[in-house]
């Protein structure tokens, strides 16, 4: 079950719930990310228009997404409501709900590297990785891209920021840039040939840096270089260095070069 660092929602805030409870005045719902709590949401708040069956609109065990209206810890209470949100609002709740139930294994199988249980790993470094991530997820995303320094300069241990890393760095997978620029080169010496393909190798040639950079010919005197990165800033200076790259080894040899980020339609 997914856990929040804090006991009770706040108003106004969208949560998880499945219906356990249908009356004909409202409907009672366990509430997916804050254990032991439940919300009601009275016929009332159920629909916009009018509602003369409520069964038509909640079923036990469906899962909802509500907007907190009310909550009274010392009773106990949370009242909500299902009408108060778009249904873009409610979309997007559901897929950052799935996505801290993976962050939740994620953290489940840390702990089980260190031999601790999934409540220890919340106790120890979950909440806390809530309050200085965002989230869950967002810790593992981190750790994922700058790996597990990014988690001990904010004061999580070593062995939790390792376990951490390694889970992370087996299971997300950065998100890819591919971005596409044109070259117009050419050139009239007798080895023409062999310094078109050295300014080709050249512009392949990163020097080792992570992006990835392929030449394909559209049509001589114009070829097409990608970048594939994980940094859109970074793909567009290494496209802009892989052209230039390209171009002085044909301008050495007397040609001419061109660099085109787009071409006119």
């Amino acid at each position: 079950m997914v856990r929040k660092s804090q006991e009770w929602p706040d108003e106004g805030e969208l949560i998880v719930g499945t219906v356990y409870k249908v009356l004909n005045y409202g409907a009672f719902a366990k509430l997916e990310e804050y254990q032991g709590k439940e919300a009601f949401i009275h016929i009332s708040e159920v629909s916009s228009g009018w509602v003369k069956n409520i069964r038509d609109h909640v079923r036990e065990n469906q899962k909802i997404v509500c907007r907190v209206l009310r909550v009274n810890p010392k009773k106990g209470h949370v009242d909500a409501s299902l009408k108060r949100i778009r249904e873009d609002q409610r979309t997007k709740k559901i897929q950052h709900w799935k996505i801290e139930q993976k962050a939740e294994k994620f953290l489940e199988l840390s702990a089980k590297s260190l031999d601790k249980s999934l409540d220890e790993a919340y106790d120890e470094v979950g909440y806390e990785l809530m309050d200085i991530f965002g989230d869950v997820y967002g810790a593992f995303e981190t750790a994922a891209d700058e790996g597990a320094e990014s988690l001990t300069e904010e004061g999580i241990p070593q062995d939790w920021a390792d376990a951490i890393t390694e889970v992370a760095k087996k299971n997300i997978t950065p998100p890819e840039v591919h971005i596409s620029g044109y070259v117009d080169i050419e050139t009239f010496v007798p080895d023409g040939v062999d310094v078109i393909i050295a300014a080709l190798k050249a512009a392949e040639d990163n020097e080792g840096e992570e992006e990835e950079i392929k030449v394909q010919c559209v049509g001589a005197p114009r070829y097409r270089i990608t970048v594939k990165s994980t940094d859109y800033i970074l793909a567009e200076k290494s496209l802009k260095a892989a052209a230039e790259r390209c171009i002085e080894v044909v301008e050495e040899s007397g040609g001419n070069g061109s660099f085109l980020r787009e071409l006119d339609n």
